[in-house]
């Protein structure tokens, strides 16, 4: 069995959550399970050019988890974007919809100087709508956005779209 289809594998699929007709694509078994975790991460970090990094972005929640592991595997700095609110100091903040919904992220305003170059990483590439704010965001502070990544990408719902075709996108399991 490939490493993919390991991954693949642990992902349980939640009928109806959070709301009625969305099969929610639930990571928890992989960050259960160390070895699974472990592959996962460096499934992730293989996906850029680690010698090109200086922090990377994780998008608030699940985001956090897989972008502080993999900013300590690369030496580099973390920077969360979080939803609104949530950060106590000066913030830049964007507005998307969701497929069930709408929200806003924020970043501080001092979190990266410009040109720095950031890798984004997430868990679930869906339709686009956080991602796309998340690096609507980064180009709005001059941030240098060199790659993104994510666990988990729903190819049907066509995300991919939104984003940036000359940045590098990696998606270690696709649906």
């Amino acid at each position: 069995m490939s490493d993919q289809e390991r991954l693949r594998s642990a992902v349980r699929d939640v009928p109806d959550f959070p709301k009625p007709g969305i099969i929610f694509k639930d990571i928890t078994p992989i960050l259960a399970d160390r070895a699974l975790f472990s592959l996962a991460l460096d499934q992730l970090v293989e996906s850029v050019d680690s010698a090109q990094v200086d922090k990377i972005v994780g998008i608030d929640a699940r985001g956090f988890i897989f972008g502080a592991a993999v900013a300590d595997r690369l030496n580099a700095g973390f920077i969360p974007m979080r939803k609104k609110g949530k950060l106590p100091h000066q913030t830049e903040s964007c507005a998307y919809s969701l497929e069930y919904g709408d929200a806003t992220i924020e970043v501080h305003r001092d979190a990266f100087a410009p040109g720095e170059k950031l890798f984004l990483v997430d868990d679930l590439l869906a339709t686009g709508g956080t991602a796309g704010a998340a690096v609507e965001l980064i180009e709005k502070l001059g941030g240098n956005l060199i790659a993104v990544s994510f666990l988990i990408e729903l190819t049907f719902l066509k995300g991919r779209e939104k984003l940036d075709p000359a940045v590098p996108i990696h998606a270690i399991i696709q649906y």
